[in-house]
């Protein structure tokens, strides 16, 4: 194991127990800020699979969690708004955050073992098993979960990344503003990214969603006709149940959402489906995910053609099928028969193999990004903003040199593209939000400035 980071502490956990480069981008929670990470001054690669290469960012209620992770260590800080704690408080903090991080990553669950058991079971996950280790469902806040998969409707990942994160900047004041962790020696001294800095915000809660202005706000924002179905289950939650928040911040809507987890399963998704914007597959999205109900599997066309390849359910592959009832139960049952007591997390591996953003990944490097590398034209602006002008007369090993940094910064423009098109949900083109930052542009220069300088070390 190697020495923790400044400032983190460090859990023995190995990667194929937990992959926060998998988990943290397949389309479960859509709040987590990444940051990559490389010393290249000190020669450290995340090649060798001993370093982190991403730092992982989320803002709880009450402080921000940072993430970061070697093949058999997690690496967690918290930092709290305020003046420094003492170092007894602090180890209060970091047990509590300790605490959330074994709930929030269900990590009382064996993943290694029901791999195991799902790859006896059945031949096609036994295939993908050892290039998708790490994968799990995560337990997440029910409202926050509710919310950001109301969102979800005809929509992708990036898209709803990008309403999900608006939102909580429209609707939950900043917590605190925190620099963006180095990625290089170099950066430490530039002046540019000294100042850099990200501000955070929680989840907001029902009662701040409510009001019925909040609709045409959010439609403002870009989110469409989700922007009703947000403030009508909102205003549901608050009717119903109150606004008078808990010494903990924790509102009477927010209490009830999680008694869900005690209900039968039929019980709880009957509820969920009494919402403004809650069908049958939004509702067993947050069963699986934050209501404890590990049985239960969210089915999409996507899953659908899952089924049809592989497991042998009706329809045609070569056309959507209509999503009626009978189908739905027809796929859910047969790949409940198939994985037993968790099929819903055996689900979301399959789920994740088959994304095309998912293309390339596997466990050789803790990368935060899923390689894939589709054929991508870059433009003239692109290319000149990244690669060096070449002199006269170039020697054979400058073409070479310059040939692997175009390719570099090729790939990393198409992992670019891939996230903004990589889906969990139904493929719909919508309005851009206008979500791209300072810190997110300054993110994709590093990422580029990276890539080129560990290619010049070659």
């Amino acid at each position: 194991m190697i020495t923790p980071p400044a400032g983190f502490r460090a859990l023995p956990l190995s990667i194929t127990q937990l992959s926060l480069a998998a988990v943290l981008q397949c389309g479960q929670s859509f709040r987590w800020n990444i940051f990559p990470l490389l010393s290249l001054a000190s020669g450290t690669s995340g090649a060798d699979n001993l370093h982190p290469t991403h730092e992982y960012r989320l803002c709880l209620r009450d402080r921000v969690v940072c993430l970061r992770q070697s093949l058999d260590t997690l690496f967690y800080r918290s930092v709290l708004p305020g003046p420094p704690l003492s170092r007894t408080l602090q180890d209060e903090r970091e047990a509590e955050t300790l605490a959330w991080l074994r709930d929030y990553f269900q990590l009382d669950v064996d993943l290694e073992a029901l791999y195991e058991q799902w790859g006896k079971r059945d031949s096609v996950f036994m295939n993908r098993q050892q290039r998708f280790s790490g994968i799990r469902v995560l337990r997440q806040d029910p409202f926050e979960n509710l919310i950001s998969f109301i969102c979800s409707s005809n929509n992708n990942i990036a898209r709803i990344t990008k309403m999900v994160k608006a939102l909580c900047r429209q609707y939950s004041p900043a917590l605190i503003a925190l620099p963006s962790p180095a990625l290089t020696d170099d950066d430490s001294n530039d002046p540019s990214t000294q100042e850099l800095t990200e501000a955070y915000h929680p989840f907001p809660p029902p009662s701040a969603l409510a009001a019925p202005e909040v609709a045409s706000t959010l439609r403002g924002l870009g989110f469409g006709y989700r922007a009703e179905f947000i403030q009508r289950t909102a205003q549901m939650l608050v009717e119903a149940h109150g606004v008078a928040a808990s010494e903990s911040g924790v509102e009477p809507a927010e209490k009830w959402l999680h008694s869900l987890r005690k209900m039968s399963t039929s019980d709880a998704r009957e509820e969920l489906l009494k919402f403004v914007g809650v069908g049958r597959k939004v509702a067993d999205c947050v069963l699986l995910m934050s209501l404890d109900k590990r049985e239960v599997i969210p089915v999409d066309t996507h899953v659908h053609q899952i089924a049809m390849k592989h497991y042998g359910v009706s329809g045609s592959s070569k056309a959507k099928s209509n999503m009626t009832p009978k189908l739905y139960d027809e796929v859910s049952s047969k790949l409940a028969a198939v994985w037993g007591d968790y099929a819903g997390w055996a689900h979301l591996v399959l789920f994740t193999s088959d994304l095309k953003s998912f293309s390339s990944y596997g466990l050789s490097t803790t990368a935060a990004f899923p390689k894939a590398q589709p054929d991508v034209k870059i433009t003239s602006r692109q290319r000149k903003s990244v690669l060096a002008t070449p002199s006269a007369t170039p020697s054979p090993a400058g073409k070479r040199k310059r040939k692997q940094v175009q390719e570099a910064t090729v790939a990393i423009i198409a992992n670019e593209k891939v996230e903004s098109s990589s889906t969990q949900h139904s493929d719909v083109e919508l309005p851009a939000l206008d979500d791209s930052s300072m810190a997110d542009r300054v993110k994709r220069r590093r990422r580029v400035k990276v890539t080129i300088a560990a290619v010049a070390l070659k």
